[in-house]
């Protein structure tokens, strides 16, 4: 893998701060050698054969501070920045490994994302995932699970996928010992114990627990866009889920039943106030 060389540091314990705007995501030196999981292009042949040990999930370097293992020295090198907080978030804490690892960072805070597939006009926070996302359109997915036959686009997602089959969860939190398929459900359920809200909106004072939240809010609440119809009407609604209940109108489909008699509702809270007012439920 290939690892931006940082310029040094006259105090390497001081948190550096740096502008998302000073990065820049590409150069424009030739890449001729790219990898056929992820389309993560390189300058020379050795630096893909090294960032191919990440889909391999070959590590080689321990960091002797944290025990974290890593495919490649460089990677190695790179991560042990984290340790000195030179690279440090000042919306939330988190150490990075380099200027270009915080500037990615920061736009989960910022919520910003520059990249925007052609196709469909879908944006990204990052350049590899707007890579994996073009492959929706291209039907790429060489990453087929031998047990139900779902296809995936990155080696990753099976390797996920996998436990659903094996039941593995190897992520346990050690303060109420809930267990976890992934680290990012681990460091997301991390939240409710620390009640860590790191996504602030910058429109207002509201914080939040995960981006996708503040994405939503910021959606609901800042933005006056209606970007999904009605096919039966001419009404616009801000989220999907808006819209999923509006047209149960149309359809009269009736998804949520009571346990206790015949009723069916169009929406959860129905039944809920159902269940209080007619079975006495949670009164």
């Amino acid at each position: 893998m290939e690892f931006e060389t940082e310029a040094a540091s006259t105090d390497e314990s001081q948190p550096f701060e740096i502008k998302t705007e000073d990065i820049t995501e590409h150069d424009y030196k030739p890449r001729p050698y790219s990898c056929t999981v992820c389309d993560k292009r390189f300058t020379r042949k050795d630096n893909l054969n090294v960032h191919r040990r990440i889909h391999t999930e070959e590590h080689l370097y321990t960091c002797s501070v944290c025990q974290e293992s890593f495919s490649s020295q460089g990677g190695l090198s790179n991560h042990k920045t984290i340790h000195t907080g030179r690279y440090k978030c000042t919306e939330c804490g988190k150490c990075c490994a380099g200027s270009y690892h915080l500037a990615r960072h920061r736009r989960l805070h910022s919520g910003e994302k520059p990249f925007e597939c052609s196709v469909c006009s879908k944006r990204f926070a990052q350049t590899e995932h707007l890579a994996v996302h073009s492959r929706i359109h291209s039907g790429a997915k060489s990453y087929k699970c031998h047990m139900c036959d779902k296809a995936f686009n990155k080696s990753g997602n099976l390797h996920t996928h996998m436990r659903v089959h094996t039941g593995d969860k190897p992520y346990k939190c050690f303060m109420c010992n809930k267990i976890f398929s992934g680290s990012g459900h681990l460091n997301r359920h991390m939240r409710v114990h620390t009640g860590d809200k790191p996504y602030k909106c910058s429109l207002c004072d509201k914080s939040f627990s995960q981006s996708g939240s503040l994405q939503r809010h910021k959606r609901h609440v800042h933005s006056n866009s209606r970007p999904y119809h009605c096919p039966y009407c001419m009404e616009t609604f801000k989220t999907a889920g808006y819209l999923k209940h509006h047209v149960r109108i149309h359809t009269g489909a009736k998804p949520y039943s009571c346990r206790h008699c015949s009723e069916c509702f169009r929406r959860r809270e129905q039944l809920k106030t159902h269940l209080r007012k007619s079975h006495n439920e949670g009164t």
